[in-house]
């Protein structure tokens, strides 16, 4: 047998011994584990929040009932009568970008008008909320500087 087709045999025998071989995707499991932390959130009056902060944009974050995946969450302008969003309580605007929450309040059923995105958004009406998480799983599949304040991206849940 000539060195060449002993090599071929050799790099055979190899790809066969790893075929059967998968290299976990580090993004597929964390995805997972928040599905199965959703799956787990009790029932309440009550709803989990992510804030979205972007320069340009007055619109708050997404919210969504618990229990529910975040592809069903709705952006939001949020009215601070009653309560003051987080980072405007602390008055650092934008500070907890990505931050997730426990909201209580309720949808006030109106819809506001934000001009920098020309979007029509619902009004949730705060009336108080619990930090969750400072650095929690992304809700956004493959999109580039969706996080980044600065770029003009309104990135979508899945």
């Amino acid at each position: 047998m000539t060195l060449r087709r002993s090599l071929a045999l050799a790099l055979l025998f190899t790809l066969t011994l790893f075929s059967g071989c998968v290299t976990a995707d580090p993004n597929m499991q964390t995805r997972q584990a928040m599905l199965a932390e959703i799956k787990a959130e009790p029932p309440g009056d009550y709803f989990i929040a992510r804030r979205y902060y972007k320069v340009d944009y007055k619109f708050w974050g997404y919210i969504r009932k618990p229990g529910q995946d975040w592809s069903t969450a709705r952006m939001v302008m949020l009215n601070e009568q009653q309560k003051l969003a987080p980072d405007r309580e602390l008055g650092k605007i934008g500070s907890d970008n990505g931050y997730e929450y426990k909201f209580y309040g309720t949808f006030s059923g109106e819809t506001v008008y934000e001009p920098a995105s020309n979007g029509f958004y619902p009004e949730f009406v705060l009336k108080g909320y619990e930090l969750k998480n400072v650095s929690p799983a992304s809700i956004f599949k493959g999109v580039s500087g969706a996080l980044d304040p600065q770029r003009r991206v309104i990135a979508k849940p899945y």
